[in-house]
């Protein structure tokens, strides 16, 4: 039986911090709605309908100009709600689809036309059964030649059995999440040290989103803050910063997405640091041809 989801925040508010000009959400997502989109039967969450008009909405408010949408497990391989969005967008939407091993080299080629520009792994116990590390392998191996990466979504203590192989892989690869580290184990944590050794390879990037998934203080986050800013400072080329709408799997406390804006303002403290983290570096990662 999977479990439902709280709603998104009826009422966000209005950031006080302005976003650059081309601020792009890196990592958000659509659902639904159920009755054009069905939900995964395996799915272990039911989220509630989160449609692209309302993510359009939201940017409006929040000041962010362009999108990269994530395919989430609730839809497991069908991308197709995705991929309607994206064609929806006049350009200012990509996309990161959820793909099984026996995809043929014709829908990744339809994918690729239809703005993907990645695939996502889950290793998260919530959402269900681990990616397969030989199916990993073989789709980073078909990927590549596409200028696709991968994106990995992880819990802190799968870090140390995943990083022989995420090292292995022959693409660029996106932390989801800061690696979702404890917020309240503080910067010298052994699992955020060993995230800051992976991004030592120019190869890995990482979120700096998810403040209200390593959070153990809850709202305003200000515990996760120093993660994003030390992550930011250390490589300011290879981070990337989305707002996690609408949230899934967020059972109490659903953010604001207007005060998670405003927490840019310590991760990314100056102007030069917001241009590159909401600009610069998704364009390059998913916009290459404008870079």
């Amino acid at each position: 039986m999977s479990s439902e989801n709280l709603p998104f925040h009826p009422n966000p508010s209005r950031p006080r911090l302005q976003l650059p000009k081309g601020a792009c959400d890196a990592h958000c997502h659509v659902f639904g709605p159920a009755a054009q989109f069905p939900f995964a039967p395996t799915r272990t969450y039911t989220p509630v309908d989160a449609p692209w008009e309302k993510l359009e909405e939201l940017h409006g408010l929040l000041g962010l100009d362009r999108t990269v949408l994530v395919q989430a497990s609730c839809h497991g391989t069908d991308n197709a709600a995705m991929l309607d969005a994206i064609a929806r967008s006049n350009g200012s939407c990509r996309g990161v689809a959820m793909v099984g091993r026996d995809i043929s080299d014709s829908e990744l080629k339809r994918l690729h036309e239809g703005g993907v520009r990645g695939i996502r792994f889950n290793f998260v116990t919530h959402l269900g059964k681990d990616a397969d590390i030989d199916t990993v392998c073989a789709l980073a191996e078909r990927i590549a030649p596409l200028g696709w990466h991968a994106v990995v979504h992880f819990e802190a203590d799968r870090l140390e059995t995943l990083a022989p192989v995420l090292k292995s892989l022959p693409v660029t690869m996106v932390i989801d999440h800061m690696g979702r580290v404890d917020a309240s184990a503080g910067l010298d944590q052994p699992a955020y040290r060993m995230l800051l050794e992976l991004m030592e390879d120019e190869r890995f990037w990482v979120k700096v989103c998810g403040s209200e998934r390593i959070t153990r203080q809850g709202p305003p986050y200000a515990d996760a803050v120093p993660f994003g800013r030390d992550l930011v400072a250390r490589f300011p080329d290879c981070t990337l910063w989305g707002t996690d709408w609408p949230h899934p799997n967020i059972r109490k406390d659903m953010p604001d997405d207007g005060a998670l804006v405003d927490l840019l303002a310590g991760i990314a403290p100056d102007a030069a640091a917001l241009q590159r983290l909401l600009v610069d570096n998704p364009t390059r990662l998913y916009w290459p041809e404008n870079a």
